[in-house]
């Protein structure tokens, strides 16, 4: 285990560190029927109550004192749920700079660190296409932090808690801090991917892509399920209620909803996926 590097500070740790999660989870409802059953459904178990949980344990995770909830179901769908949160007491880690080696962060069940003065917020955007069958649960969160603690921590508690086909992560560190010396330091923490906080099960699962700006401090990972069932994609029927070439006709195009999601663009409708 590397050892930790502390320095002096001169005043607060001023630097903010923010993580944008988004996921991504898809469905195939056949009829009008199935999918406002599907997007019901959705709306039910992400609900702001069900939000406020999750992201209740996301501050349970960083070690933070919850200050106000704020939330909203919507009308027709979706929900958002804003959560501000305060660092716990913590005398040894006032005043200091610390450089600790990345890695993953704890599951739920586990408190591991201590969170400054912050925010949290979750958003949901159930949507389906109205001919194609295809439909699409986005949830984007974002946390915000400054201080010692990283948000990253709480990734594998997030990546748990949804069903993610695509998930895409940003993560920045702005402003900086200084020490006694004068010294300004514009990162306090060790990191070259997102990956290095995901846990190996996790990784094993995805394929992944960084696109970093290192110099920026600045790091974007994605990711995309290796191997999935169809059935698990189904709303309303069974796989095995359809003909082999329907199963090959919809398989084929939840894939094109999956690869078009991750690249950010749309496919040509000869393209490979």
């Amino acid at each position: 285990m590397a050892q930790q590097v502390k320095v002096k500070l001169y005043g607060f740790n001023n630097l903010t560190k923010s993580l944008s999660f988004n996921i991504y989870d898809i469905c195939y409802a056949n009829t009008s029927e199935q999918r406002q059953a599907y997007i019901e459904y959705i709306d039910e178990v992400y609900n702001a109550e069900r939000l406020t949980q999750i992201l209740s344990g996301v501050a349970d995770i960083m070690g933070a004192n919850i200050l106000n909830i704020a939330r909203q179901d919507y009308e027709p769908q979706g929900a958002s749920v804003t959560l501000l949160i305060a660092e716990e007491e913590s005398g040894e880690a006032e005043g200091t700079y610390v450089s600790a080696p990345a890695s993953p962060g704890p599951l739920p069940d586990t408190v591991l660190a201590h969170l400054d003065k912050s925010h949290i917020t979750v958003h949901t955007y159930p949507e389906s296409h109205p001919f194609h069958g295809v439909s699409t649960f986005r949830v984007d969160i974002d946390i915000s932090t400054c201080g010692l603690i990283s948000p990253l921590k709480a990734l594998n508690y997030l990546i748990h808690s949804f069903d993610s086909d695509i998930v895409t992560m940003d993560y920045r560190i702005r402003g900086f801090t200084r020490d006694v010396e004068g010294r300004k330091h514009f990162i306090d923490h060790e990191i070259n991917s997102i990956q290095n906080y995901l846990a190996e099960d996790t990784l094993k699962r995805y394929h992944t892509i960084d696109v970093n700006v290192f110099q920026e401090n600045i790091f974007h990972t994605k990711m995309i399920l290796k191997d999935w069932d169809i059935n698990d994609y189904l709303f309303g029927e069974s796989a095995t209620d359809l003909a082999p070439a329907e199963r090959a006709r919809i398989r084929h195009q939840l894939r094109r909803e999956m690869m078009e999601i991750f690249a950010g663009r749309n496919l040509s409708p000869g393209q490979e996926v």
